[in-house]
C-alpha cells in the first residue's frame, strides 16, 4: 500500500506544532519553509487535519494553525485517515467468479474471499499498530533518537519569526497625519500569507 506525500507532510507539521507547543498559530508558509514544500498543497493537508479536529484554523492575517489536541491524544491513525480516508486499502472485486469459474454454481462462492479475508486481517493489523502510535510517542522517540531536533526546529522558527518581524515595514503616513506608523507593532506574529 502506497500513502500520499500528504501523509508524510502532516505527521511532520503535526510534530513542528507539537515542538513549539505556542499558543499562537503557525502559519501555512512557515511550516512549508521548514520542509521546503508548497504552500498551497501543504494549506489542503492541514485543512484535511482541521476538518478532523487534530489541529486549529484560525483564519486571518494572524492566523494558521496549531494541534486542536494534546500530542498524547492524535493517533497517526488519526493523521493518516485525515488524509487518507478510512476505507479498507484492499477492494476484492470478487474477480474470483468470472472467467473460467463463470459457469459454478454461486452457492460454491457462499464463503468470502480467503483473499479478501487475510488483506482486511493485514489493513486491520496496520491500523491497529497506526492506532497505538501517538504523536507524543513519535516526539518521545525523536527527542531521544535525536536530541537536538526539536531544540533546532525551535531555533529555526524563532530566526524565521524574527526575520518575518525585521521585513514588516510600517506604512508611509500622508503629510500631518500620525497614520498606522505610529500604532505598528514590531511584536505581531509571523503572517500566513508570507
Amino acid at each position: 500500500m502506497r500513502m500520499s506525500e500528504g501523509v508524510e507532510w502532516a505527521l511532520h507539521s503535526c510534530l513542528v506544532l507539537a515542538w513549539l507547543d505556542d499558543e499562537s498559530p503557525l502559519s501555512t508558509a512557515t511550516l512549508a519553509a521548514a520542509f521546503d514544500l508548497p504552500p498551497a498543497y501543504l494549506n489542503k493537508q492541514l485543512q484535511a487535519l482541521a476538518k478532523e479536529g487534530i489541529v486549529a484554523s484560525t483564519p486571518g492575517v494572524r492566523g494558521g494553525f496549531r494541534l486542536a489536541r494534546r500530542p498524547d491524544e492524535i493517533t497517526l491513525l488519526h493523521v493518516v485517515n485525515a488524509i487518507e480516508g478510512t476505507e479498507e486499502a484492499f477492494r476484492c472485486q470478487e474477480i474470483r467468479q468470472n472467467g473460467a469459474m463463470a459457469s459454478v454454481p454461486r452457492a460454491e462462492f457462499r464463503q468470502e474471499c480467503v483473499i479478501a479475508v487475510a488483506m482486511r486481517r493485514a489493513d486491520i493489523a496496520w491500523r491497529r499498530e497506526l492506532a497505538d502510535q501517538t504523536l507524543a510517542d513519535i516526539q518521545t522517540t525523536i527527542d531521544r533518537d535525536a536530541p537536538l531536533a526539536g531544540e533546532r526546529m525551535r531555533s529555526w522558527h524563532e530566526r524565521r519569526r524574527a526575520e518575518v518581524r525585521r521585513s514588516i515595514k510600517p506604512p508611509a503616513r500622508a503629510a500631518g497625519s500620525p497614520g498606522l506608523a505610529s500604532v505598528a507593532r514590531t511584536d505581531d506574529p509571523i503572517r500566513p500569507s508570507e
